[in-house]
């Protein structure tokens, strides 16, 4: 049934746009024929932001993975480079997170730890809603930054680095068997916001499977029974991810491709001087609206990395 109300759902959009676009054609008409200004302006404004609708149809249309529809688990994780770095993956969580906002989709943080004077070291969100996991799947990798930082009185141009990790939130009936003795777990106090109460007890929890040293940790909750539920959740996601890349015999090249947080490794530069340029490296695809970029719009980035995926699996073949 899920199967059969997404197509209705795609169905329904198309129907939507596609009377959108009839529509326009017919103020179009109307317009020249009376030479109206205004309206034509009107039209040109509706034009765009059909043209952006189409796009993410298009883009969505190209999504048919077996987990595409699932929630996002997204970690986000600052290279070596302390302020700089940390900074830096604060910047990339409020981009996901604006992007997010503008889909309707919801943000729920499950762990993170801050940086020593600014930004952030690491953090463990999941992003739900439709498709989330499908589109996010584009930002597996190092993300390379390179502006002069306000952090060096002297205004020098510094590169920071930070490795983002994406993988699909799986349901509970998932065939992945946790027992105990596979396990360890420890709890600690949250270090986080959340009040007095959530930094007085150990609500935290923190999750290692022994095999494969998986390691997950959740610590929004006040409760630590639910951050513990949260905290298995997300190793079997874990678990099952790493499954899913065995299989496909390609457990090693996600890995390699997303690399050491360093120079040389990254998928996309953020460049804020001496221009301004986002450049991703494996399509190559670039624009100089970098802010916009921050602020979430990554659209033009997920779709062009869609079909370099698709036309590199067909020429794997």
């Amino acid at each position: 049934m899920s199967e059969t109300d997404s197509l209705k759902n795609l169905c329904a959009v198309w129907e939507k746009l596609n009377a959108q676009a009839d529509e326009l054609l017919q103020f179009e008409e109307l317009a020249s024929s009376e030479n109206d200004e205004n309206m034509i302006k009107d039209i040109q404004s509706s034009s765009e932001k059909l043209e952006k609708e189409l796009l993410s149809f298009e883009t969505r249309t190209k999504l048919s993975g077996e987990f595409d529809k699932n929630n996002a688990i997204v970690s986000i994780h600052a290279g070596a480079g302390g302020t700089e770095s940390c900074d830096w993956a604060q910047m990339l969580t409020r981009m996901y997170s604006r992007w997010s906002e503008n889909k309707g989709f919801n943000i729920e943080t499950v762990d993170s730890l801050n940086g020593d004077e600014a930004g952030i070291k690491s953090i463990t969100m999941i992003i739900k809603g439709e498709y989330a996991y499908g589109l996010l799947q584009s930002e597996i990798g190092v993300h390379r930054l390179v502006r002069i930082s306000p952090f060096d009185s002297n205004k020098r141009r510094h590169t920071s680095f930070a490795s983002v990790d994406i993988i699909p939130e799986v349901s509970d009936d998932i065939d992945i068997v946790i027992e105990d003795k596979d396990i360890r777990i420890d709890t600690y106090r949250a270090s986080g916001a959340g009040g007095q109460h959530i930094n007085k007890t150990d609500s935290a929890v923190r999750i290692t499977h022994l095999a494969t040293g998986l390691v997950v940790q959740s610590q929004n909750d006040r409760s630590q029974i639910k951050n513990r539920a949260t905290a298995m959740k997300l190793l079997a996601a874990r678990l099952y991810e790493l499954e899913r890349e065995k299989q496909r015999l390609s457990y090693e090249k996600h890995y390699n491709e997303k690399g050491a947080i360093e120079w040389g490794n990254q998928i996309r530069s953020y460049v804020f001087m001496p221009y301004q340029m986002v450049k991703d490296h494996r399509t190559d695809y670039q624009t100089a609206q970098i802010n916009a970029v921050m602020d979430g719009d990554i659209d033009d980035f997920i779709g062009q990395y869609l079909i370099w995926k698709i036309s590199k699996e067909q020429g794997d073949k």
